[in-house]
């Protein structure tokens, strides 16, 4: 009797001792909403789908994200739409999948995205829009610079260096959809407005390759062209190569303030570009989902201060 009041009297001591160790607030639960990160910010998952990586300009926009991504200790999962609309939208689809917490879209093209934002709303996942605007949907915060007020900077400064008396000039247009090629150009066609005659005016995709062999079908009809306007770096400095093989000396402006493009400003070749800076893009548009998934609100415009980089 006395052996098992004394293994009662034991047990009692080690369940009292097992309670003991047991720490206040020791139990997760699943409705958590997410670790924390740097400084005690909460970890979200956030999807980036790009129009192309093949472009200077978005992937330094890019790493505008990711490094403020790091900076408040959130995963960034980036995706290359490859100037594809179809596939864009079945990037959203898949990060919407992986169970992204908000989604910064570049729109490859401004209405073809619609449905990808729309898909995204459904499945409630807030949505940013960077550098090019969406047609539709809901877009809780759109940050770029003002395309347009760009495209007059651009039309200013070719009058500038061209003169009023109606000069032949080229426009190389951007995707065609896309909110920064309409806006680009509708503030250059602004600016010139009756003091320039363009004579030509063709898309070039926004792509280098494309922009030479369009400015060299241009300079063949056109031999007498004395100014160009490209909606972007990349179609300029492909226009600068077939005008510098045809041994001509035409005035170039691009758009955008890629490295490329303002080393070939300080060399004197490519006259000027419009500075977008698309790291401080990326930066602010990271800023605006970390507060937005913290419950803060967010503008539905955030500018990023343009210049004009030339000679």
């Amino acid at each position: 009797m006395k052996n098992i009041k004394w293994l009662l009297l034991m047990a009692i001591v080690l369940v009292l001792a097992a309670c003991s160790l047991e720490q206040p607030g020791s139990n997760s639960s699943s409705d958590d909403q997410g670790e924390a990160g740097k400084d005690g910010d909460k970890v979200y998952k956030v999807g980036l789908s790009v129009s192309t990586l093949n472009n200077p300009f978005f992937v330094t926009l890019s790493e505008g994200v990711k490094e403020q991504a790091k900076e408040s200790g959130s995963e960034v999962i980036v995706v290359d739409a490859q100037d594809d609309a179809s596939k864009q939208a079945s990037d959203v689809e898949d990060l919407i999948q992986q169970g992204v917490d908000l989604l910064i879209i570049n729109p490859t093209d401004s209405e073809a995205v619609v449905s990808a934002v729309e898909s995204a709303n459904s499945s409630n996942v807030p949505v940013i829009t960077v550098d090019r605007r969406a047609e539709g949907g809901e877009v809780v915060s759109h940050i770029a610079s003002d395309n347009k007020a760009g495209g007059v900077l651009a039309g200013e400064y070719l009058l500038e260096l061209l003169g009023e008396d109606q000069p032949q000039v080229a426009e190389l247009e951007g995707i065609s959809g896309s909110s920064a090629a309409r806006d680009r150009g509708a503030g250059f066609n602004e600016a010139v407005d009756g003091k320039v005659n363009i004579v030509a005016k063709q898309t070039a995709n926004f792509n280098r390759a494309e922009g030479l062999t369009v400015m060299e079908n241009i300079l063949q009809a056109n031999p007498d062209i004395q100014g160009v306007f490209a909606h972007n770096d990349e179609m300029a400095l492909g226009a600068l190569e077939a005008i510098q093989s045809a041994g001509k000396d035409i005035p170039v402006i691009g758009f955008d303030a890629t490295d490329d493009a303002v080393a070939s400003v300080k060399d004197g070749k490519l006259s000027a570009t419009i500075a977008q800076k698309p790291e401080e893009i990326g930066v602010k548009a990271m800023e605006a989902a970390v507060a937005l998934l913290n419950g803060e609100d967010v503008e539905a415009d955030i500018p990023v201060d343009l210049e004009l980089i030339k000679e």
